[in-house]
């Protein structure tokens, strides 16, 4: 076996003979990006590379980057080794990113999950030799019901405040999991109000739309659109908006969360609205292990998340196994996990 491709420093993961780092937590020449969340796309860095389709959400979070795109499968030569993007299934435009040199094959997970969800490009593995896998739900208790279950219960309970003359606020993640669920409530054919969205939701909506990908109408709420003007209406917005002043000028309102963390009864009373959603962009149990299976790796290193007990599982299996250190800590505008204590994002 070749020297270690990647290694893993303070400033994060390296790649000595491209010169580069891959989600880099603190500034750098040259990043590598597996997708924009903030916890892995950070500002400071010299240039950055990343998935065409992720380009203009990085752009709208981090401003005037030096930045190139490059399309999924499509190999560039970085100094002494290949590297390409693979879809990650996470949120549109993230990806896998796999890096290959003298016949040594890594592959660097970013955040996945395995389910499709009508919007992000679909999870593939990736086959390589060291995988270095995320395990924000690394316990078996995490086991996901299906995405159409879960939007069936999400439309339940926006049709039964409606009957109550209430309108239905809902916290979800600003890029990703929002146009997740508007997605999925379409595809369901469950729009009889229209869907109003915080300003944070919106722009990454408008983003996405603009690229192609394939979004319901959605209306800013506003002073003017409001729940005054649309009565039943469901209203996305971030997390932090629950409970805040923005939230109570629409009148008599029931909240909610979709999150993974609300898959266990104790996190949903920590994150404090009544109704949770157990809505995942991350693989659950059953998903790790069939994704780390599939890449027919024989080493793997597992991060952010359930990191010892995942490891010590792993081992059981007869993988080589290792743990990544990371100073991620969860995104509350977009993404799913919280660092290495489900603390944040699911």
């Amino acid at each position: 076996m070749a020297d270690d491709l990647l290694t893993f420093t303070d400033r994060g993961i390296f790649c000595s003979l491209g010169g580069f780092y891959i989600d880099p937590w603190r500034p750098v020449a040259r990043a590598v990006i597996t997708h924009g969340h903030s916890d892995h796309a950070r500002q400071g860095h010299g240039k950055y590379l990343a998935t065409s389709p992720a380009l203009p959400v990085l752009r709208h979070r981090l401003g005037a980057i030096e930045a190139d795109g490059l399309g999924y499968g499509e190999p560039l030569r970085i100094g002494e080794v290949e590297v390409s993007f693979h879809p990650a299934g996470h949120v549109p435009g993230s990806a896998q990113i796999r890096v290959a040199s003298r016949g040594e094959v890594w592959v660097v997970s970013g955040d996945y999950k395995t389910e499709s969800d009508g919007v992000s490009e679909a999870f593939e593995p990736v086959r390589c030799h060291t995988f270095i896998s995320e395990c924000t739900f690394g316990l078996p208790v995490w086991r996901w019901q299906p995405q159409e279950v879960v939007l069936g219960q999400i439309a339940q309970w926006w049709a039964a405040n409606r009957s109550a003359g209430r309108t239905s606020i809902l916290a979800a993640y600003s890029f990703g999991k929002a146009q997740r669920v508007m997605t999925g409530l379409a595809d369901l054919g469950a729009l009889p109000a229209p869907i109003l969205t915080h300003g944070a939701v919106e722009e990454v909506t408008a983003i996405l739309r603009n690229q192609g990908y394939p979004l319901p109408p959605t209306l800013r709420a506003t002073a003017e659109i409001s729940a005054r003007t649309h009565p039943g209406a469901l209203v996305i917005a971030p997390p932090a908006a629950l409970g805040s002043a923005w939230a109570r000028r629409f009148g008599p309102a029931e909240e909610a969360f979709a999150s993974g963390w609300m898959g266990v009864r104790g996190m949903r009373r920590r994150r404090g609205p009544g109704t949770g959603f157990a809505l995942s962009d991350h693989a659950d149990w059953p998903g790790l292990n069939a994704a780390i299976a599939a890449t027919g790796a024989t080493r793997v290193f597992v991060t952010h998340g359930y990191t010892a007990p995942f490891r010590r599982w792993l081992e059981e299996q007869g993988y080589q196994a290792g743990i990544v250190a990371t100073s991620y800590q969860g995104d509350d505008q977009g993404d799913d996990h919280g660092g290495e204590a489900p603390e944040a994002d699911a």
